[in-house]
């Protein structure tokens, strides 16, 4: 047969491979069939096989999938793709890294309707079904009328002939008590819930354990079906409710105590997006359990018993004290504001209720003002419903820094519960500030969350620039930096996605008054309708320039100014929004422009490419300088 593989006379050039337009209302899965052969291990820059999902409308590829493992043989690689009405392309990019004399090859790829964990073992691949080897008692193909295949029973489930083919288990070569064999799934890789189904024969003659587990990406197993019926001579259909919100597989197991213990037969999984019982789950929206605080407390409460602990409180754009996460100039929640006549105070934020038995990673922001160490100033606890039980699962531990700096916890509870933000000092000097904002709840635990891609059209700069390059003009240019700047009384103290990472700025000592710097994307697919960017910037300091954000379409000479913003703006970082449009491919560039001192550092952050139109609008595109109102809390 033939193969398709990437062409390493060119230098540093990736190889990109686009699929027609597709088009499927159906969820379909796509199967790769691929090989990376590398000759040295180990190379800071391997070669890489990515593949991306092309929406019509937008400007970004969507990474579904990417592969950098060596392999001297062919590999599978399933993906679901989740229903859309959108037209669509497949793309494959082969990057070859640093490794001249690597290779990478596809042989095939299918795009089936169906879920990539439905099969019928029909074809030679088993859908990326894999038996996990064991010296003894593994899964086989059975069927296919091979003559001297171990095939037990007569006819496969599939095509009821003796022609089909079937999945088996045997324990003809059980050497010890208690041997496993399993069969498991392809991951999912888009999340869905509702009846899993499957046939199976069972015969036995001492006693067998036909099991089903998920198993997620920490490597937790949960079981969700096990054999009741001692036999089953004909196919038997089973059938299980399945939820998978984040990555998981399914293992087939089989356990025999003794070789003389017959065997299992397993064909046709399927799936259907209802649940077995025909009543639709209520799936929980994670989304219910956060809140940015800019309205209300969302679906958090506070116990009036305690006293109001916490406050929702907003500052006007000032130089002196910062604002809140969200925005720079909204709302936030402040522990402790209105001194009390007591000496300490306590205050309990619940959170909703959160099902039992799923996995969840909570992300939050707090920051600090205050006298000397701060530990223990604010806690998170989770109560199970019986408000019995509390778990402390995170308490801060640092000094105060007046950063917003991110939190992130991962955890798992068999039963219903709350998360409960505790803030309290016991005496005047020990009660600082806690502010508290941008709480939100994802499934799924912290770390499988940083391995999955990031989201298209995002750029927080932790690892690069992104899709952003210099244009060198005189002396002018970005630097990306962790941390405050060298200056004292202008820049950020930290950047804007978890308060230790990463922004870019421009470094006003190293430049002279009304010098420009520009950072440029690349050139970003033009689309029909319009287009929200969203960002952060950074303007304090006495003598700060401008910061101008243009688009540049492709063919044009001129660049068209879309924002603006003159002179000293907040201490805080401040949230820009966009509205623009473009039907060719183009270009946004942000210029910066030195200031008439060296307080001058301005810095962005967190760039976010959306499509269709901003959910909010900014009242001033074009402005300077800031309120006289300074330094004022709202209560």
């Amino acid at each position: 047969g033939h193969y398709i593989s990437v062409d390493t006379s060119y230098e540093g050039e990736k190889a990109v491979l686009s699929s027609p337009e597709l088009y499927s209302e159906e969820w379909s899965c796509v199967r790769l069939i691929y090989q990376i052969a590398t000759t040295s291990e180990a190379l800071p820059d391997p070669a890489k096989l990515n593949l991306y999902l092309r929406r019509q409308g937008e400007s970004f590829d969507r990474l579904l999938w990417s592969a950098k493992e060596s392999s001297d043989s062919w590999l599978i690689a399933s993906l679901d793709l989740t229903n859309s009405t959108k037209k669509y392309k497949i793309v494959l990019e082969g990057e070859m890294g640093q490794d001249k004399a690597a290779s990478i090859a596809v042989f095939e790829i299918k795009i089936t309707p169906g879920y990539c964990i439905e099969c019928d073992f029909e074809e030679n691949h088993l859908c990326g079904f894999v038996n996990r080897w064991n010296p003894n008692v593994n899964w086989f193909v059975g069927g296919g009328n091979i003559r001297n295949s171990q095939s037990i029973l007569p006819k496969d489930h599939t095509l009821n002939s003796e022609l089909g083919h079937y999945m088996y288990v045997d324990s003809v070569y059980v050497k010890h008590f208690q041997e496993v064999a399993q069969l498991i799934s392809p991951k999912t890789t888009a999340p869905m819930s509702g009846c899993l189904s499957f046939y199976y024969q069972l015969k036995q003659e001492s006693s067998i354990v036909f099991t089903v587990y998920l198993r997620d990406t920490t490597g937790f197993y949960e079981e969700i079906w096990k054999t009741d019926s001692a036999l089953s001579a004909d196919w038997a259909l089973a059938e299980v409710d399945f939820n998978a919100p984040y990555p998981m597989e399914v293992i087939f197991e089989v356990a025999f105590n003794s070789a003389k213990g017959g065997y299992v037969a397993l064909d046709d999984i399927s799936f259907s997006p209802v649940y077995c019982s025909n009543q639709t789950g209520t799936s929980f929206n994670p989304a219910q359990a956060g809140c940015n605080f800019e309205e209300d407390l969302c679906n958090f409460y506070q116990d009036h018993k305690d006293g109001p602990g916490w406050s929702r409180v907003k500052v006007k754009r000032n130089v002196y004290r910062t604002g809140d996460h969200t925005t720079g100039f909204g709302y936030y929640l402040l522990a402790n504001t209105k001194f009390t006549s007591q000496p300490g105070y306590i205050g309990r934020l619940y959170g909703p209720t959160l099902p039992g038995n799923l996995q969840f990673c909570l992300r939050f922001y707090y920051a600090l003002y205050g006298f000397f160490k701060m530990s223990g100033t604010l806690a998170v606890f989770i109560f199970e419903e019986n408000h019995v039980v509390q778990e402390k699962i995170w308490s801060v531990l640092d000094s105060p820094k007046g950063v917003w700096t991110q939190a992130e916890i991962s955890f798992k509870k068999p039963m219903p519960c709350k998360v409960v933000f505790v803030s309290w000092c016991k005496s005047f000097w020990d009660c600082g500030l806690v502010a508290l904002d941008d709480v939100s709840l994802s499934l799924g635990s912290c770390q499988a969350a940083d391995v999955l891609l990031p989201s298209p059209g995002e750029c927080t700069f932790e690892k690069d620039e992104c899709v952003f390059t210099q244009k060198k003009r005189g002396r002018g240019s970005w630097h990306r930096r962790r941390g405050p700047t060298p200056t004292s009384y202008t820049g950020p103290k930290g950047d804007h996605t978890t308060g230790v990472g990463y922004y870019m700025y421009i470094e006003a000592s190293d430049m002279v008054y009304g010098q420009r710097a520009y950072l440029v994307s690349r050139s970003l697919r033009g689309t029909s309708g319009k287009q929200c960017l969203t960002f952060f910037y950074h303007m304090y300091g006495a003598g700060t320039g401008l910061l101008s954000v243009y688009l540049k379409k492709e063919g044009d000479d001129e660049e068209i100014p879309l924002w603006r913003r003159t002179g000293e703006q907040s201490i805080s970082w401040l949230r820009g929004l966009i509205e623009y449009e473009s039907d060719r491919n183009y270009q946004i560039i942000f210029e910066a422009i030195r200031g008439v001192s060296m307080r001058s550092d301005t810095a962005i952050d967190d760039i976010l490419f959306q499509a269709g139109p901003c959910l909010e609008v900014e009242e001033i595109q074009f402005s300077s300088g800031y309120p006289d109102s300074l330094n004022e809390i709202e209560y």
